[in-house]
C-alpha cells in the first residue's frame, strides 16, 4: 500500500515475491501455523555404534591390544566410549569380539550397551551388521559409525557431525574429513540400513558411501579424522602407553 501511495505501482513479479506471508497481517482469528504443533521440529536421533571387535593384527602376533593401551591412564576403548557418551547421540552401543572379556572389563561402570560379534574374524562388515541388530540402533534416524582406535576424536567433533546430519534433514551421509581427505567417523541415514545388512567381508561404510547414491556432506574436523593407532609405533607416537 505504501508503494501505491508513493505512485510506485507493483507489477506481477513484485506481488509474487511478496506472497510468502508478507501480505497477510497477523490477526487473532487466524491460527498461526508456526506456533502450532504442525511446525514443531524434532531433532533427528543418532545412535553411535563403536567398533571394538577387531583382532589388532598389525600390533603383532601375541602383542598388546591397541584398545587397552592407556592414554592419560585410561584404556583407549574406555576413552573412546566416554567421548561418545559426552556427545549429543541418543545412545551408544559397543561391538566387541577379540578379547571381549578384557574390553568389557575396561568399560565397567559406563552407561553403554555391548554386543558380541562372534564372527569378528570375518571382517568389519560383520561388526556393522552386529551393531544393526540392536533395536535402539535400527530405530534411530542415523547411525554414527565410530572406530574405537581414534584417540583424537572429541565429543565436539561428534556433535559437529550430528549437527550437520540434523541440518540435512536426516537424509544425507555425513563424513568427517581432514583437509578435504575423507576419514572417520561417518553417519549413515536410516534409509541405508538395508545396505548395511548386505555388506560382506572386510568392507566398511566406505563401500556404502561410494555406491548408495545418497547426498554426502563432508565435515572438516582436522587431523582427528585420520589419526588411528594400528601399530605399536602409532600408539606411542599418539601418546599412548602399551599394556599386555
Amino acid at each position: 500500500m505504501n508503494r501505491i501511495v508513493a505512485a510506485d505501482e507493483p507489477d506481477g513479479h513484485d506481488l509474487t515475491d511478496m506472497g510468502v506471508g508478507v501480505l497477510l497481517k497477523e490477526i487473532n482469528m487466524r491460527p498461526q501455523l508456526r506456533d502450532g504443533p504442525y511446525m514443531q521440529i524434532t531433532a533427528a536421533s543418532v545412535a553411535i555404534v563403536l567398533l571394538a571387535a577387531g583382532r589388532s593384527s598389525r600390533m603383532g602376533e601375541g602383542g598388546s591390544h591397541k584398545l587397552l593401551a592407556e592414554f592419560d591412564g585410561v584404556p583407549l576403548v574406555r576413552r573412546s566410549v566416554q567421548t561418545a557418551l559426552e556427545s549429543n547421540a541418543l545412545n551408544v552401543t559397543v561391538v566387541t569380539g577379540h578379547r571381549r572379556a578384557e574390553i568389557e572389563q575396561a568399560l565397567a561402570g559406563l552407561s553403554v550397551s555391548t554386543i558380541e560379534n562372534p564372527n569378528y574374524a570375518s571382517g568389519m562388515a560383520s561388526s556393522l551388521i552386529t551393531g544393526m541388530s540392536v533395536e535402539a540402533v535400527r530405530d534411530a534416524d542415523g547411525i554414527l559409525m565410530m572406530l574405537a582406535d581414534m584417540p583424537g576424536v572429541s565429543a565436539d567433533d561428534l556433535n559437529i557431525l550430528i549437527a550437520a546430519f540434523h541440518e540435512s534433514g536426516a537424509r544425507a551421509i555425513v563424513r568427517a574429513v581432514s583437509r578435504g581427505k575423507r576419514g572417520n567417523p561417518v553417519i549413515l541415514p536410516r534409509s541405508l540400513n538395508a545396505a548395511i545388512l548386505r555388506l560382506e567381508g572386510d568392507i566398511g561404510a566406505r563401500h556404502i558411501i561410494e555406491t548408495a547414491g545418497v547426498p554426502i556432506v563432508d565435515v572438516e574436523i582436522g587431523d582427528a579424522a585420520h589419526l588411528d593407532v594400528d601399530t605399536p609405533e602409532a600408539v606411542i607416537l599418539a601418546g599412548g602407553l602399551l599394556r599386555n
